[in-house]
């Protein structure tokens, strides 16, 4: 991660996005399936229940959605708590119909996995174990206390005790493998939606230091001739006021702070508005400037370029794309921060392709994780007080994510290792034992003169003062 700030939302937050409108229509479709059974049920199997009851506990569900629609605005969204107890009411009534309906001889009682799924894909990992604990109780008393179903002619219906333990153990394992199954796919989607949200807000702040720089150039260029206008004026009024101590006082305080604004409109940038060449750069400068805010952070960064075996091409000039720019300062922090001393950021180029390889002197990645670097963890790792310089580090994958996402989208392949043994015999390797990162993309692809992403120059106007 840079220094960016970013707001992800948690984990525990997610619960809040669910509409009360939304449980609202779904208890409707719960309602209108349940009535429906128990006609069905009368009218074709002939079953007899205790119809009075069985429609009392319908009827709350109906009463608790009225109030809801009438009391509660159409966009209310349920917080988590909230969200919880609409859950776990439509699980007791659920069971409580069971309970009226022969338990676990009715075939309905899969149903009981409805809201525990739905706890686990939108609720917190503390709710969804309340919440799948509650159901398993649930399950296990219906299992020994229900009332019989019964046809018209007395005939109790029912299937045997060993039908009725599966039933059990099925409805169980389903409730933890599908909680487990669904929280598992959520929290996935929810880091990906995470991370993609990150580094979207990553590439719209690069992109807006990019257009901050177009507009301080455009500045220095429209300023430069009214301040030489100002500069001319005062110097020639400091002629005719030489006699008069007091004005040429203030004129040549006029002066002075005309200089000034012209050494600020220097330091801010001298490229016109028009000026296309600032979008450009060679790609050891591109590269430098990706690693500027980290070269003054106690550890060496050693800049390395260097046409490949046989080229003779000249070091290219690349695309200033913000998507470059902060996928490579992402990658130099992270070598940066596990550094022992220092980094080494090699350029290298050939007929076809440009390479950036990046390594420091640090542990280098964990083997176990290799082949899942760049993908958004999104867990926090505890502070270790061996890793001071990093106080502030959340340990999300978030960094090496947003890196890769924005990269590859200009085209590049990434690949991560570690570098040589620390005990080669080799002085140089062993200096050089800690992470490997290379980014490779075609010539082709971000080449600023003869690439598929080329631009004009456009014309180069300095600024006048």
């Amino acid at each position: 991660m840079t220094d960016t700030n970013f707001a992800i939302t948690g984990g525990g937050q997610r619960g809040n996005w669910i509409r009360l409108r939304t449980i609202i229509w779904l208890r409707w479709g719960a309602i209108v399936g349940q009535i429906t059974a128990l006609i069905v049920a009368q009218v074709f199997y002939n079953v007899q229940t205790e119809v009075g009851l069985f429609y009392l506990i319908v009827g709350l569900s109906v009463i608790a959605n009225l109030v809801a629609m009438f009391i509660f605005p159409e966009s209310k969204r349920l917080s988590e708590s909230e969200n919880l107890l609409m859950v776990l009411f439509d699980l007791l009534q659920l069971c409580a119909l069971l309970y009226l309906t022969g338990g676990l001889n009715n075939p309905f009682s899969l149903l009981v996995l409805g809201p525990v799924t739905v706890s686990a894909a939108a609720l917190s990992l503390r709710s969804t174990v309340f919440l799948g604990a509650t159901a398993i109780l649930l399950v296990s008393l219906l299992a020994e206390f229900h009332m019989p179903l019964r046809t018209a002619e007395g005939f109790i219906l029912r299937i045997g005790d060993l039908f009725v333990f599966g039933n059990w153990a099925a409805i169980v394992i389903a409730i933890v493998f599908l909680s487990v199954y669904a929280r598992w796919t959520a929290s996935e989607v929810h880091s990906m939606s995470d991370a993609l949200q990150a580094t979207q807000m990553a590439l719209a702040r690069e992109q807006k230091l990019s257009d901050l720089s177009g507009v301080v150039a455009a500045a220095a260029h429209e300023l430069g001739t009214p301040l030489a206008t100002i500069k001319l004026t005062s110097s020639e009024l400091m002629e005719d006021f030489a006699d008069n101590p007091d004005v040429l006082e203030d004129i040549q305080l006029i002066n002075q702070e005309v200089d000034r604004c012209r050494d600020i409109l220097r330091s801010m940038g001298q490229a016109g508005k028009d000026d296309l060449y600032m979008h450009q750069a060679p790609v050891t400068a591109v590269v430098e400037e990706a690693a500027n805010p980290h070269v003054d952070r106690g550890k060496t960064i050693h800049f390395e370029a260097m046409p490949g075996v046989g080229t003779e091409l000249p070091q290219p000039t690349v695309m200033r794309r913000p998507e470059i720019v902060h996928g490579l300062r992402n990658l130099i922090q992270n070598a940066v921060d596990f550094a022992r001393a220092n980094v080494w950021v090699e350029t290298m180029w050939s007929d076809g392709r440009i390479t950036i390889r990046i390594q420091d002197d640090g542990p280098g990645f964990p083997p176990h994780l290799i082949g899942r670097i760049g993908d958004p963890f999104m867990r926090r790792r505890r502070a270790t007080p061996d890793r001071p310089e990093r106080p502030a580090y959340e340990g999300m994958g978030l960094g090496l994510f947003i890196a890769k996402t924005l990269l590859e989208r200009t085209g590049a392949e990434l690949s991560f290792a570690n570098g040589a043994d620390a005990h080669n015999a080799d002085a140089k390797a062993r200096e050089r034992c800690g992470a490997v990162i290379e980014v490779t993309w075609p010539l082709s692809r971000i080449d600023a003169r003869f690439g598929s992403g080329r631009m004009p120059v456009g014309e180069n106007r300095p600024i006048e003062i």
